[in-house]
This record gives C-alpha cells, sequence and structure tokens, in this order.
C-alpha cells in the first residue's frame, strides 16, 4: 500500500487496530498505523522500475498542507476524517494509478476515489458523535502533506519499505 503517514493520529488508529485484530500493530517504529491511503493494493514485489516511477511522481508533486476536522461516513459505514483540502492527494493517487493501470484505486470498486483516514466503523456505541469526543483533545490535525509511504500489511509484519519525499518537503 501507497499511503501519507498521519502520525499525529498514529496513538488512536493504533489503539482502534490493536481492538480490532492486535497482529496488525507493527512493532517497526518507522510504520505509521495511521494514514492517508494513495493507492491500494499495489504491487506486491515492487520492482527497482517500479519504485523509481513513484519516486518521481513524488518529486514532481509539491508538498501541502492538509486540515483534519471533519468526520464523514460512507454508505458502508466505515467513520474517517475528511483531509481538506484533498486535491493533493486526489493528484497523487489518480497519477500513480495511471502509471500502473493494473492496479486501480481498491481494485476499481469506487467510481470515485476519496481520500480519507480511516478512524473506524459504525456499530453499536460507536459513531461519528462517540469518536467526535473521542478525538476532542486530538483535533484539528493540520499537517504537511510530504511523502509517501510504502507499507507492508500483514498479520505479525507491518512494516515500512520505502518513503518517497515530496517535492519541496
Amino acid at each position: 500500500m501507497l499511503a501519507v503517514p498521519v502520525p499525529a493520529l498514529d496513538p488512536f488508529v493504533r489503539a482502534r487496530t490493536a481492538h480490532y485484530d492486535a497482529s496488525f500493530v507493527s512493532a517497526d517504529s518507522g510504520f505509521v498505523h495511521a494514514h492517508i491511503t494513495v493507492l491500494a493494493p499495489w504491487v506486491t514485489d515492487p520492482s527497482a522500475d517500479d519504485l523509481a516511477i513513484v519516486a518521481d511522481i513524488a518529486e514532481r508533486t509539491p508538498s501541502s498542507w492538509v486540515r483534519l476536522a471533519r468526520i464523514g461516513e460512507f454508505p458502508d459505514g466505515v467513520l474517517h476524517l475528511v483531509p481538506e483540502p484533498d486535491d493533493v492527494l486526489r493528484s497523487l493517487t489518480a497519477q500513480i494509478a495511471e502509471a500502473f493501470p493494473h492496479h486501480p484505486p481498491y481494485g476499481g470498486a469506487y467510481d470515485d476515489v476519496v481520500p480519507h483516514l480511516t478512524l473506524d466503523r459504525r456499530s453499536p456505541g460507536i459513531d461519528a458523535v462517540s469518536l467526535a469526543a473521542d478525538l476532542a483533545d486530538l483535533l484539528p490535525v493540520e499537517m504537511p502533506v510530504e511523502r509517501i509511504d510504502l507499507q507492508w500489511w500483514a498479520n505479525h509484519d507491518c512494516r515500512l519499505l520505502a518513503s518517497f519525499p515530496l517535492g519541496g518537503a
């Protein structure tokens, strides 16, 4: 997976990850659980050329700032933070998806790929109001979008494989 890390929210997302499946809690200190997905799934075993393409796209994309404050909900119940503005994130996804046409975002499941940071899923006792209360001391987050991380997600093996700085970062 290619993702923009959001370190400020990592303790919260790490705790939610542990709640659902502790085998996905990483021991890698460079791995950031809280992220905004750029492209997933991506190449399972990327070549040097694949990595160079991502590095080139990242370098040509100026770093920018986003604000995470508003909680949204997708029709399937996924509760998430909405990055504003999201134009740089949409552009990164579009450019990388175009460079890797055999790897459409989310396997091609959605016509409009909406940048977001997943927080949880609606269930009894968990909704946008409860999440807003849980995150009251953490939000808003204003952060630079300054790199793309290549993350490996697997039971007992979540780790950072590479980072690609954005231009100007």
